[in-house]
């Protein structure tokens, strides 16, 4: 039984967190007559647009939190971003809320040296070779135990914030201050992988749902300083990989538990493949599924945690993403070349409504499909070379 999103009877979500993949949440969650409530740490943030509720708060704010949730009551919780106080997420949920997919699960997957104990220590999963480090001297003897090139990692953050490869002893200082830096909730201990020669690196998203475990084709995508620019559907794999990938991503679902889309990243190599990490929620590579899938991660997420079955994933074109990221901060912009970009044939663009410019910042996607992952990615570059950030005079 659903009643109206404005009703008494109304089901509702409340994100935390609201930008581009949120707002993609909230639009699939009203098409099935769901209240939505998105809730981020500034004004006017994308999902904020389209939700029936909005809330500013600092989530990492343990107690303005609790007293929101509260005072709300939504009927389940949906975390989007790392920056929350996923202590209180847990103990609401001993009180009767509902996060999603649990709350350990988000509290786990927010931080990186949970997750990496979880899939090498308890699972037995193929990783890179890791260590921690809560200090300069201890970043120096972690990154010379593992040799060079590393990588350096904040324990929390976001696209790609804080991450950069050592390459010799003499970077360590640097990219000490560039994970601080990058750092979510004023972390200061940070993981040093070694590096994993891979062919290619993928997204499998998961779907656990109350049908079961789907997956979606593998989605292949280019990273810039750790975070995504382009990605494409179908990925190529041979019959064996796909089997191996399936494994390590059911794996590493199963034990984290729970209902929704799992964003699931591995490294394909030449001796096989490699977990890298997880994320409880819809995956920024997995923007190209809003032209390649009979239904794009944001449905399949919102279906799943609803209590929806989710029996099988459709591939129905190939198809390419490509990001249009800003280089300046400021609140004077528009987004330029729409029109050039959507004159590409089978070529979408979102436009993601944030109010404040940064540098690096995701501003806006282009998606094309095809007959063929090549001629999607041609496509797709073709359109996002023509979308531009400009700054101008009020």
């Amino acid at each position: 039984m659903w009643g109206s999103p404005v009703s008494k009877r109304a089901r509702s979500i409340m994100l935390l967190g609201s930008g581009e993949l949120g707002k993609e949440v909230v639009i699939e969650a009203q098409r099935l007559g769901v209240r939505t409530i998105a809730v981020d740490r500034y004004e006017h943030a994308p999902a904020m647009g389209v939700a029936h509720e909005s809330h500013v708060i600092d989530m990492l704010d343990g107690d303005a939190l609790r007293s929101l949730i509260v005072s709300v009551s939504p009927d389940i919780i949906v975390p989007e971003v790392e920056a929350i106080a996923t202590d209180v997420l847990v103990e609401l949920e001993r009180e009767g809320f509902k996060v999603i997919p649990t709350a350990g699960a988000a509290k786990l997957t927010m931080d990186r040296e949970g997750i990496r104990r979880l899939a090498a220590e308890e699972l037995g999963l193929p990783t890179a070779a890791y260590r921690f480090a809560s200090s300069l001297e201890q970043l120096e003897t972690a990154a010379g135990e593992l040799g060079y090139p590393c990588v350096i990692k904040p324990l929390m953050s976001s696209s790609g914030k804080g991450q950069s490869v050592c390459r010799e002893p003499g970077d360590v200082p640097a990219c000490w201050q560039t994970a601080l830096d990058g750092a979510r909730a004023r972390q200061t201990k940070v993981i040093v992988e070694s590096f994993v020669p891979f062919v290619s690196e993928i997204t499998l998203l998961t779907v656990r749902s109350s049908s079961g475990t789907v997956f979606c084709p593998p989605i292949g995508h280019i990273q810039q300083d750790g975070d995504y620019v382009e990605s494409w559907q179908p990925h190529e794999m041979n019959a064996d990989q796909l089997l191996e990938a399936e494994r390590i991503a059911r794996k590493v679902t199963d034990a984290l538990g729970g209902y929704g889309l799992f964003g699931v990243e591995l490294f394909l190599t030449k001796d096989g493949v490699v977990f890298s990490e997880v994320s409880p929620r819809p995956h920024d590579t997995g923007m190209v599924t809003m032209v390649t899938q009979d239904m794009s991660e944001f449905a399949l997420h919102v279906r799943a945690i609803l209590g929806f079955p989710v029996p099988s994933v459709e591939l129905l074109t190939a198809g390419a993403s490509a990001t249009l990221k800003s280089d300046f901060e400021g609140e004077a912009f528009v987004i330029s070349g729409v029109e050039e970009a959507l004159n590409v044939p089978r070529t979408q663009v979102r436009v993601f409504g944030k109010p404040l410019s940064k540098p690096g910042r995701r501003m806006a996607v282009a998606l094309s499909g095809a007959k063929d992952v090549e001629t999607a990615r041609s496509r797709v570059r073709q359109a996002a070379s023509s979308l531009k950030v400009v700054k101008i005079n009020e």
